[in-house]
């Protein structure tokens, strides 16, 4: 008989082994480096754009500051009283000191009649009109200030200063893939202005005050914006972020440094970002080349008062960090799927060996039979079931094996018990790190903001209320030092918002019986004015239990949905209050449903994003507060909404206290 080689189907099994595992581990090797791919640069975009955001937040601040500074320059009594007299002379002396300690480029006075009295820069021209300055035109119109960013030709800026000139003039600088310009040099200038109406004490209008900051060559601005939402750090060398000021598509103000060291001014944005921002005035994000190195960037057009795009605000995030990470990412990914391939080579090796054992057995037996030796006993204990269903204890193993299979798929349930509770954890915290970044960015401006208000806040508050209270009752200039110290507790208030929501406290914990704060709350709002059309209807479930929540947190939240409810109803209408037990009594439903004019898909994802909001006087946090309040309390906030038929907020608190 011819001897047959058991090395082949050794061979064979681990071949068809190795193959089966081998290609359902490069398809899921190649997809999870996808994966790994699109979170890492998903990520780095979202925190581009949330620096985006602060970097505008920064940039309005700067516009509100100079309309501060010029709002108090107007209502100084000696101003007003040189205006009316017209005494140039020593207006300018006044404008040119402010000018100087408020670091100025423009402070320039015109009487109501739009001719310019005096020029704080520049005393030797005066007697030209701005009827054509479209800040000076609506203020002269409407007698309130306008505030925001224009655009100066040459011989404007001349007429303030020829250094101001100077600053602005820059030679264009084509770079790679922008947009193909006729003009070799640019001579007019962005500024942050405001003009503000400056009144006599009988309320007539007798003049505007002009004051702006020149943003060509200015540095102060980007250089704030990455002290706050950079913290200057270095990455090998490099800055991790760049920020730029556009006019049109020339950078005017920037960060971005040559190869030389000296800052980038007077190059071109792409042709690709020009269309998108410049000529559609939408929001451009992407990987672009700056200068000497890749930037994930988010572009946002910057509009004059007549909502015309005139420029750009750029902000940069170096990618060699997040392409240092995703590289080092994947080699751990690809050197843990080289290892559980060797790991299973050698599996294979170790099960082949338990087949073609007890083959080789069984063949040495069957030769002996052909010898004509009968005696040779032949017991096999480990063996597949095909191997052992030829030998005489062939129950016996087809039990073991049995067994065998049993617990090796226990063993299998377990792990993907472990495997699901490992995902779920995983999903928590990266839900929980991305809230974090989130609410520390929001914390850096929230400080920024308060180091930079706070304190000439408080100056001002002191002061005009020393002023107040010295002042008579019939004096006239009682009723603007009190509106200047009610403005300014608006704004410590604003602040003050800022700061609870960066560090929003733990909650104080009490028993509180859900159904009677409610009953507090619509007691305490249906008396207001804003409440007189609607109508409130409440439906309580009786099995409602006491729980544990900070009652103050919570009725805050509660307060909150029934007046988002009632602002979605300007014309009235219905809001209905439900609670009940649901999930076997692991939580307290509450729902508030109104039937205004409901939320739409795109914005249903941004309602609880901080300082997203739809009206004119909101500030965004109100939501963003609620939801956080609510997470710490272990529950949850959902809302169903459809445009024209109203919105339903449905707020989920725990029965039993979260472990803390």
């Amino acid at each position: 008989m011819k001897k047959v080689s058991s090395r082949s189907i050794h061979y064979f099994l681990i071949k068809y082994f190795s193959i089966s595992i081998l290609i359902p581990t490069i398809i899921l090797s190649i997809i999870g480096t996808k994966i790994i791919y699109n979170q890492v640069i998903n990520r780095a975009e979202m925190k581009t754009i949330s620096d985006l955001n602060s970097a505008k937040e920064i940039y309005n601040n700067k516009v509100a500051s100079i309309e501060v500074i010029t709002r108090l320059t107007t209502l100084r009594g000696f101003i007003i009283s040189s205006l009316a007299e017209n005494r140039a002379d020593t207006l300018q002396k006044e404008l040119l000191q402010t000018l100087n300690a408020e670091k100025l480029d423009i402070f320039t006075l015109v009487n109501s009649k739009g001719i310019v009295v005096c020029r704080g820069r520049n005393p030797l021209t005066r007697g030209d009109t701005l009827l054509n300055d479209r800040f000076v035109q609506k203020v002269l119109q409407t007698k309130e200030s306008f505030s925001g960013t224009d655009v100066m030709n040459r011989q404007e800026l001349e007429k303030e200063s020829e250094e101001l000139m100077r600053n602005a003039t820059m030679k264009i600088i084509p770079t790679p893939k922008s947009k193909a310009r006729i003009d070799s040099v640019e001579t007019s200038g962005m500024i942050l202005k405001s003009a503000v109406p400056v009144f006599d004490r009988n309320k007539n209008l007798i003049g505007v005050l002009i004051a702006g900051v020149l943003l060509n060559r200015n540095y102060e601005i980007v250089q704030k914006i990455k002290e706050v939402v950079h913290e200057k750090e270095i990455y090998k060398g490099k800055e991790i972020g760049t920020e730029t000021i556009f006019y049109k598509d020339l950078r005017i103000s920037t960060n971005v440094k040559n190869l030389d060291g000296s800052f980038a001014t007077g190059t071109l944005v792409s042709e690709e970002v020009y269309n998108q921002t410049l000529e559609k005035g939408e929001r451009w994000t992407g990987d672009a080349f700056v200068v000497n190195a890749w930037y994930i960037s988010a572009y946002e057009p910057i509009k004059d008062i007549d909502g015309n795009v005139i420029g750009m605000l750029y902000v940069g995030l170096l990618k060699q960090p997040f392409n240092d990470v995703l590289a080092s990412t994947i080699l751990i990914f690809l050197g843990v799927a080289v290892v559980v391939l060797v790991i299973i080579y050698f599996v294979a090796i170790m099960l082949s060996n338990r087949i073609t054992t007890p083959l080789r057995q069984l063949e040495e037996v069957a030769k002996k039979f052909t010898e004509g030796d009968y005696k040779s006993g032949f017991t096999i204990r480990k063996a597949p079931r095909e191997v052992k269903s030829l030998a005489i204890a062939l129950n016996h193993m087809a039990e073991e094996v049995e067994s065998e299979k049993k617990e090796l798929e226990e063993w299998a349930d377990n792990m993907e018990v472990k495997v699901q509770e490992r995902t779920s954890e995983l999903k928590k915290i990266h839900g929980q790190l991305f809230r974090s970044e989130k609410l520390a960015s929001i914390g850096k401006l929230a400080a920024g903001v308060a180091h930079e208000i706070n304190n000439p806040l408080t100056g001002i508050l002191t002061n005009a209320s020393l002023l107040l209270e010295d002042l008579n009752d019939d004096d006239l200039k009682k009723d603007d030092v009190q509106v200047i110290v009610n403005e300014t507790i608006r704004c410590r208030e604003i602040v003050k918002r800022l700061l609870d929501f960066a560090r929003q406290t733990k909650p104080q914990k009490s028993l509180t019986n859900i159904n009677n704060l409610i009953d507090n709350i619509v007691l305490l709002v249906r008396n207001q004015a804003s409440f007189r059309n609607v109508n409130i209807e409440r439906y309580f479930a009786d099995d409602i239990p006491e729980i544990m929540v900070d009652r103050d947190q919570i009725q805050q939240v509660f307060i909150n949905f029934i007046l988002n409810a009632s602002d979605a109803m300007p014309d009235g209408g219905d809001i209905k209050i439900l609670s009940r037990i649901i999930e076997n009594g692991e939580y307290i439903e509450v729902r508030f449903a109104d039937n205004g004019m409901g939320i739409s898909e795109e914005n249903k994802h941004k309602i609880f994003d901080p300082f997203f909001t739809t009206k004119e006087s909101g500030t965004g946090l109100g939501l963003s507060i609620s939801y956080g309040i609510v997470e710490q309390h272990g529950g949850a906030i959902n809302v169903d909404s459809e445009i024209g038929k109203g919105t339903t907020f449905i707020v989920l608190l725990p029965i039993k206290p979260i472990i803390e």
